[in-house]
């Protein structure tokens, strides 16, 4: 069965990509004769064409040769890269952090700096392992060609059979060390075996891309290349010009009319990837500021998606509003929760970073049951990823979850936006609300690293004048 035949057998209203957890009926991978390498003989590559949470689309490709016994299996990324990259800091304290799964895209480094190891991106193919997996394919990389330098370089050779000595005394924890997994495309993943809850020992970062890293990812780097109307952004070129009676551009006041006017434009759905239309809308809400909505509706697959975008700049300070649900009424006020936000409910002990569920414009209610579906859809809890034990704690969260949703039981819900740009309703406005409040804090360094301020000059950016004699 060829690749074509594997779209072909979709069928032109299909999904292509298929979920991880789908039926083995559903689910069959297409096999393509191959040339084997090692043997230069014919074998057979299964190709895989699956969807994971976090992780969009993944193609799993696994290669065998029953000439030589050859084999080798690799994941590609067939989703978009992310908005932002990303980087996860883990310190390996015992045996249990070893068998910790990762997802590892080809463009994504990974540290060990207490041995000044690095594994460079592009340098390994995709997988899906572990920690102690990464490990050892680091060893088997570094021993591949251990006896021609033998035979050359004796002093080499040492040096190097001594590294890998340290390597393979990593995996038995005897004292903690640090392994870091920088992945500039936002792709790849490091499982926290606590989930929901919060994991202590695994800090996960989210940074804008610098052009060196947008160029290696082949992106096109805002300002390269010189434009006759300057840079657009990502909207901006997804978007048509806004026309007249004429067919001219608008004048720049006609930006008021946004408000009573839907834009749309062509785009392709993320889940199937056939062509689909995206509306976008300019929203003011009371007591807050204007906010930009993109929904996607797909006719093919039925797949439906939106989107909210902060309208305005980043606020002067952080807003970190706490709510005390009382009452199932508290479930009908409206949050926007923008990308930078993160979500905390101390009584379950869960938080959820920042640009975990995107930008959100919904109720109490429908952020608590996508956080709901988000646990339940955790791949590392399903099929031979999951224990009893992990299981159990799952469905204890999501029951005392499903409680505070329907009611039964009062807790804390905290939103904590360092850009300032997420809200919840207060039902009392323009009174205050006793069971609301809401704190201005000034954002630390750390944060305004994440939001690319440390770096921002908007004011005397021009060339300073040469200094007086």
């Amino acid at each position: 069965m060829s690749a074509l035949g594997a779209v072909e057998a979709a069928g032109p209203g299909g999904a292509l990509f298929r979920p991880l957890s789908a039926e083995d009926g559903e689910q069959q991978p297409a096999e393509i004769e191959s040339l084997c390498m090692n043997c230069f003989r014919n074998g057979v590559t299964r190709l895989l064409l699956t969807r994971i949470p976090f992780f969009k689309e993944i193609i799993v490709s696994s290669f065998s040769c029953s000439s030589c016994s050859w084999s080798n299996t690799e994941i590609q990324a067939a989703g978009r890269i992310q908005e932002q990259g990303v980087r996860y800091t883990l310190a390996v304290s015992s045996r249990q952090d070893m068998n910790r799964e990762v997802v590892k895209t080809e463009c994504a480094s990974a540290r060990i700096p207490e041995l000044d190891f690095e594994i460079p991106a592009f340098s390994q193919k995709g997988v899906l392992t572990t920690i102690e997996g990464i490990i050892d394919r680091a060893v088997a990389g570094l021993e591949q060609d251990q006896p021609a330098r033998r035979a050359t370089d004796k002093e080499v050779a040492r040096k190097i059979d001594e590294f890998i000595g340290k390597l393979r005394q990593l995996k038995e924890v005897n004292s903690p060390f640090t392994f870091v997994l920088d992945d500039p495309s936002g792709n790849s993943f490091v499982e926290n075996p606590r989930a929901p809850q919060r994991d202590e020992a695994l800090v996960v970062a989210h940074y804008r891309r610098s052009p060196q890293q947008c160029a290696l990812l082949g992106l096109e780097v805002s300002g390269a290349a010189p434009a006759p109307r300057g840079p657009r952004s990502r909207e901006q070129e997804l978007t048509p010009p806004l026309q007249g009676e004429e067919g001219e551009a608008r004048p720049p006041d006609a930006a008021e009319d946004l408000r009573d006017e839907v834009l749309q434009f062509n785009t392709n759905c993320p889940e199937c990837n056939a062509p689909a239309s995206t509306n976008m809308k300019l929203v003011q809400i009371p007591h807050f500021k204007e906010v930009i909505i993109m929904a996607t509706n797909c006719d093919s697959c039925g797949h439906r998606t939106n989107e909210v975008k902060s309208g305005g700049a980043i606020e002067p300070q952080g807003t970190r509003i706490t709510l005390r649900i009382t009452d199932p009424s508290d479930m009908t006020r409206d949050i926007l929760k923008s990308e930078t936000c993160s979500v905390e409910i101390p009584e379950l002990e869960f938080e959820l970073g920042m640009g975990a569920l995107g930008g959100k414009f919904t109720t109490l209610e429908g952020l608590l049951k996508d956080i709901r579906e988000l646990v339940e859809k955790n791949p590392f809890t399903l099929g031979d990823s999951s224990t009893p034990s992990r299981t159990g704690k799952l469905q204890e969260f999501i029951g005392r979850l499903q409680d505070i949703i329907e009611g039964k039981a009062q807790a804390h819900f905290i939103m904590d936006d360092p850009a300032g740009n997420s809200y919840l309703q207060n039902v009392y406005a323009p009174e205050e609300d006793p069971e609301l409040h809401v704190q201005r804090y000034e954002r630390s360094f750390e944060q305004n690293e994440e939001l690319g301020l440390n770096d921002m000059k908007t004011e005397g950016y021009g060339p300073e004048p040469a200094p007086g004699r």
